[in-house]
């Protein structure tokens, strides 16, 4: 194995500086090893926290010494971590045949089919795809395209080691592993969503309030999947507050919580968060054929890429400094930047004013011989500073023209803190790539589209259709935005700078209350008892989202 290797993963690797807390190894050795005889696998044991409480777990069940022998098996590819787990191994009379130094897609290959558990445990390594060395990429995606999933550029390497750890588990097998919650929400876990809906009968998630890993904004849960149970199957999932709380856990209260009905499909798993009315509610809605989805109505596309915002984004001080009047596009670059449902030119000058960079520099579409003086100036300076020399200005024909410029017909918010916006475009203005332009495809008047985004429905599916990270922001990226379903007003009478003033006074709930009273219960016939549930519904994972910080 190559050192520099080695040292690529261990740089890269999640666990390499943030071990499993020992209050997680407890807990999921606990749960899921409940046989003196079941076999076990840690298929990236590192340091061996989960090694040591495994072997602390048979302990309690009365397996000692040689009895030990070839109940455990860790598996890890870096040697520095490798020889501390078979030190702990060893401190409890295990030799050094239970945890082995190598790549675990090789182990799994080179068994020829003949390895299998009862139990899988551990918190595999979060890494991206181009950041795991070829050799083991390679082995691992033909190891997931051997079962049948179809693993891209885009899937993260502890998607190979939960489902093909899978594969290998016996009848009544368990799997309990660390997870990034992005199990929940990401296209790239789409197919492993249904993988694990398909293979278990029973899925427990237990979540966190708060962030467990410190110094990292990542958020994580605790997978645990039983195959082949015969009652209470599909999933549940079980919210904690810490760690502390996990410690504490009586592990017969996690069934006590409501099995949900678990669909084989690639949708996001947020809903499960909700209760069994409330998820039927959304499935519901999602088939009510009267309400359209925003990609029926608009198209949405990703801000402009400049490059360099530090030249192309301008404020009016340097257009003075380099006389650069004529040679400017309206921008806008952040989500407080917008103030109201409306962009208008007053809140465009307000900006300006505030000595934002409002303007994205546009040079004539000329070669450099051919444009004005000013344009010339501006450009060479940029090249002193070296700005010319990142990657999406070198690959450019022109690196000083900045592509994809158009002004949209609205925005709509790539991030959102507490709710999503979506905001007319009034001041002949583009946006960056922090914010996604909208094309309208209807003859629907804008105004009234801007209304109509402003309903506890359309609110309550926006947190299930984006995804949120540990910092508690909401992403969105344009297909979501596109999925979102948006009722429409009609023969409104709500006053437009009505709606607009009480944004700006950030007035959400008198908004809502607006909104929802005209288009859900008048317009829709949804009770109110059904609307204050979707108000609940969005309330509820705004909320979770938002307060899950360490």
């Amino acid at each position: 194995m190559a050192t520099d290797k080695v040292e690529n993963i261990d740089t890269k690797k999640l666990r390499g500086g943030y071990y499993t807390p020992k209050e997680i190894t407890d807990f999921i050795c606990s749960w899921a090893i409940t046989k003196p005889t079941q076999k076990v696998l840690e298929p990236s044991c590192g340091d061996g926290n989960f090694i040591e409480s495994a072997i602390l777990r048979f302990k309690e069940l009365g397996v000692t010494g040689n009895k030990l022998f070839g109940l455990i098996k860790g598996i890890e590819l870096i040697d520095e971590e490798a020889e501390k787990s078979k030190k702990r191994a060893l401190k409890y009379g295990l030799n050094s045949t239970t945890i082995l130094n190598t790549d675990f897609f090789n182990f799994i290959s080179n068994a020829n089919g003949e390895a299998h558990f009862d139990v899988v445990i551990g918190n595999p390594p979060f890494i991206r795809y181009q950041n795991f060395p070829e050799e083991h990429r390679s082995l691992a995606f033909q190891l997931m395209q051997d079962i049948d999933l179809n693993p891209n550029k885009l899937t993260n390497i502890w998607v190979p080691f939960l489902v093909i750890s899978a594969s290998k588990l016996n009848p009544n097998g368990k799997l309990a592993m660390v997870i990034p919650a992005e199990l929940f929400q990401v296209k790239y876990a789409a197919e492993t969503r249904i993988f694990l809906s398909k293979f278990f009968s029973r899925i427990t998630i237990v979540t966190f309030k708060k962030l467990v890993f410190d110094d990292i904004q990542q958020e994580v849960v605790l997978l645990l999947c039983e195959k082949d149970v015969t009652e209470s199957k599909g999933i549940r999932v079980v919210e904690l507050l810490s760690l502390e709380e996990l410690k504490i856990l009586d592990i017969s209260a996690l069934y006590k919580t409501q099995v949900k009905v678990l669909e084989h499909n690639s949708e996001k798993w947020t809903k499960y968060f909700l209760d069994e009315p409330e998820i039927k509610m959304l499935r519901g809605i999602k088939k009510d054929k009267r309400i359209k989805q925003f990609g029926e109505l608009m198209d949405v596309d990703v801000g402009i890429v400049t490059g360099r915002n530090e030249f192309f984004m301008i404020n009016q001080e340097t257009i003075d400094k380099w006389n650069l009047n004529k040679f400017t596009n309206n921008v806008v670059g952040r989500s407080n930047h917008f103030k109201g449902i409306a962009f208008t030119e007053n809140d465009f000058t307000d900006n300006i004013n505030a000595g934002i960079n409002g303007y994205l520099f546009l040079p004539p579409e000329k070669d450099f011989e051919d444009l004005p003086k000013a344009c010339k100036d501006y450009i060479k300076f940029g090249e002193k500073q070296n700005y010319h020399t990142g990657y999406k200005c070198r690959i450019r024909k022109r690196w000083y023209i900045t592509p994809s410029l158009w002004n949209p017909d609205a925005f709509v918010l790539r991030q959102v803190g507490d709710y999503p916006k979506l905001i007319i475009n009034k001041a002949e203005a583009s946006s960056t790539d922090t914010i996604h332009r909208v094309r309208f495809k209807t003859k629907i008047e804008a105004n009234i589209l801007a209304l109509s985004f402003l309903n506890s429905l359309t609110f309550a599916f926006s947190e299930i259709t984006g995804r949120s990270y540990g910092g508690g922001v909401l992403t969105f990226e344009p297909s979501e935005i596109e999925e979102l379903p948006l009722p429409i007003l009609e023969n409104t009478t709500i006053d437009f700078n009505l709606i607009d003033a009480l944004i700006r006074q950030r007035k959400i709930s008198k908004v809502l209350d607006i909104v929802d009273e005209e288009l859900l219960i008048k317009q829709l016939k949804f009770t109110k008892e059904e609307v204050l549930m979707l108000r609940s519904i969005w309330k509820k994972l705004s909320s979770r989202r938002n307060n899950r910080k360490k």
